[in-house]
């Protein structure tokens, strides 16, 4: 008889070895069986748990997702204002919790395949509009008639500092990759954040 709970436990360390060999060797590379190697477990394990490869990258992305959203919530649940609010969405989103080497790498091979693959594409969408409307909603609570044009911005700059990272020789940076959103944010709506 299986433990109690050992399926979320099973899927979590799966997808954690796929975050993990992505990071390795590539998304091209990360088969199911390297994949099994690194968490440990046989290619039968992961069919018990995921129909096939592509079941597990989007389970995979839609953790990153997951994980993403729950630190933006964690950092909203302390905000009490729309300049904490703010900042609680641009902290979610390049905190040092998520802005790491290892997510960097995960979330560049994901935005890669997107286009080419319908199921990962709906995942990211709904990942881009949590961004996209938190950032306005708290642009609005400040009472900001150009919050969409400045979301849309700044919704840019993160991903291109995501972007930058993957590709840096040094990796993710958030305090500065931080700093660089503030320095926009701070020019456009004239506020000393940082």
């Amino acid at each position: 008889m299986p433990k109690v709970g050992m399926e979320e436990i099973r899927r979590r360390q799966l997808i954690d070895a796929t975050i993990a060999s992505i990071h390795e060797i590539g998304f091209a590379d990360s088969s199911l069986s390297r994949i099994s190697a690194r968490a440990g477990v046989s290619t039968g394990i992961v069919h018990h748990y995921f129909r096939d490869k592509a079941d597990l990258l989007e389970a995979t992305l839609r953790q990153l997702g997951d994980s993403l959203r729950d630190s933006v919530v964690r950092r909203l649940e302390n905000a009490t204002s729309p300049v904490e609010r703010l900042l609680a969405v641009i902290d979610g989103n390049i905190g040092p919790d998520q802005f790491t080497p290892e997510g960097v790498s995960a979330w560049l091979a994901f935005w890669a395949q997107v286009p080419k693959n319908e199921r990962l594409a709906r995942v990211q969408h709904i990942i881009i509009s949590r961004l996209h409307d938190n950032l306005v909603h708290a642009l609005k609570l400040m009472g900001r008639h150009d919050a969409e044009d400045i979301a849309s911005v700044t919704e840019a700059l993160i991903d291109g500092l995501w972007l930058r990272a993957a590709l840096s020789n040094d990796g993710p940076d958030p305090r500065n990759a931080r700093q660089l959103v503030f320095d926009y944010l701070n020019a456009k709506l004239d506020l000393k954040l940082g």
